[in-house]
């Protein structure tokens, strides 16, 4: 098999399992059941559990003892929260939050 066909191949199983996964809960309880309450609960606190879980391995290994002392990362985090607050936007937060970063580290705590 070359290399072009395996990849192709790659890309349809992958399109096929997301699409599966995306697929399941319809298959599961139909458009017009109501999922149990389980799936509910679990629907609203995943994706901020998930969100803690990324901001705490994102600043475990910050180092407040030396030099730039976490700034970058408090800064950058802060504007995350001041934008979500108020814009409610998460892809501006999020987008916003990284590219302050990012000039932080790269330009003025070199």
């Amino acid at each position: 098999m070359t290399g072009t066909v395996h990849v192709f191949w790659m890309i349809v199983v992958m399109a096929a399992v997301t699409f599966l996964i995306r697929a399941f809960p319809f298959m599961l309880f139909g458009r017009a059941q109501r999922p149990p309450e389980m799936v509910l609960y679990l629907g609203r606190v995943i994706s901020p559990a998930a969100i803690a879980m990324l901001v705490v391995y994102c600043v475990k290994e910050v180092s407040v003892a030396e030099f730039p002392f976490g700034l970058p990362e408090l800064i950058a985090g802060a504007v995350v929260v001041g934008l979500h607050v108020w814009r409610k936007n998460p892809l501006l937060s999020i987008c916003s939050g990284t590219a302050v970063y990012m000039v932080l580290i790269q330009k003025l705590f070199v």
